[in-house]
């Protein structure tokens, strides 16, 4: 990333937004004396070479003038374009920035039947992959996270970093929660809680609900009554299949230790229900989406948040610079052009 140089002349600011590029202008330098030089060697050693005579005969037609004419006009126009691309810039101005945006928070389950894997590589990874790829479509909305399980608790709060969600949602595995289980109540309620404090009341607020649609608490039914009334939208994001799949269980050093089983022996069995997540889409004005390995429901997630009424998130004075950068491009490409189609040679009626 480039820092601008800021300086200040006969108390006129000026400053240069990509100091890293003069060494263009400082190669151009470089070329030009490096032509220099040896024009006037080259010319030099013909002349030791070559009687009067027979220079004479040799430079016929041929103007010293004009050489030195298409060196200096093409090395000044290398010089000249390269300052521009440093992007001079003189003169200021305040501006009044404005950010429009929503409040989003993503509610990610992270109960252990997250980690079947009828959605590889598992439905964990791949509802972590469905929020960084949500996160890579905001386009200034405040985004917060939480994970939930039998309980829930805040991972993010809200934020327009982010690069630092992401650090957040890295963290994040069936270890993150202490109680297991699932309840979708409490995802809600906590996702609500948190969007109540970011004092967003007058932009449009939405949550996205990563889960496998497993409810083992009562109460979703209120919370989603909750949600619609204060105007908060919920999109739910099925992460699953509904044929079932048994749950693996894994030692303390990661490894395989077979499969999930009840008090009876019997495996253990996790299914997608999309029934209760329809239910909650629907109260709360939202929309149902299924994720799959090839139907991916994040990117329509993020057109239907963009829809969302947005609001000034912040706004403030900023010091703008005037573009410069003309006064140097345009005269740097005409100096190179009346170098190239300059001739070396005078007219016929020059010459004779």
């Amino acid at each position: 990333m480039s820092h601008a140089l800021q300086l200040e002349w006969l108390g006129v600011p000026f400053r240069l937004a990509h100091p890293e590029r003069l060494w263009l202008a400082g190669l151009g330098l470089a070329l030009a004396a490096l032509w220099a030089v040896r024009t006037i060697r080259r010319i030099g050693a013909t002349r030791r070479m070559l009687s009067e005579k027979a220079l004479a005969r040799t430079l016929v037609g041929r103007s010293p003038a004009r050489i030195w004419l298409r060196g200096s006009a093409g090395s000044l126009g290398l010089v000249a374009v390269a300052l521009s691309l440093a992007q001079p810039q003189c003169g200021t101005h305040t501006e009044l920035t404005k950010r429009t945006g929503i409040d989003v928070v993503v509610a990610l389950d992270a109960s252990r039947s997250m980690l079947a894997e009828d959605i590889r590589p598992s439905r964990l990874a791949r509802a972590k992959l469905e929020l960084a790829d949500l996160l890579d479509r905001l386009k200034g909305d405040r985004v917060g996270i939480v994970v939930f399980a039998a309980d829930a608790f805040v991972q993010c709060p809200l934020t327009t970093d982010y690069a630092a969600a992401k650090l957040f949602l890295k963290a994040i595995d069936v270890n993150s929660v202490p109680q297991q289980g699932t309840s979708l109540s409490a995802a809600l309620l906590t996702a609500k809680q948190l969007l109540d404090g970011g004092g967003g009341v007058t932009r449009g607020r939405a949550i996205v609900l990563l889960t496998d649609g497993e409810d083992h608490e009562a109460g979703v039914d209120d919370a989603a009554g909750q949600l619609a009334d204060d105007g908060i939208r919920v999109y739910p994001v099925g992460i699953g299949s509904a044929t079932g799949e048994p749950i693996p269980v894994y030692d303390d050093h990661g490894h395989f230790a077979g499969y999930k089983r009840d008090k009876l022996g019997q495996t253990v069995m996790t299914r997608l229900n999309e029934e209760v997540l329809e239910t909650i889409a629907r109260k709360t004005q939202g929309r149902y989406f299924h994720s799959t390995a090839g139907d991916v429901g994040v990117p329509a997630v993020a057109e239907e948040l963009d829809r969302l009424d947005k609001a000034e998130l912040e706004s403030h004075l900023t010091v703008q610079y005037a573009e410069r950068y003309q006064a140097f491009a345009y005269p740097g490409i005409l100096l190179l052009l009346f170098g190239a189609v300059l001739s070396e040679r005078r007219r016929e009626r020059e010459a004779a």
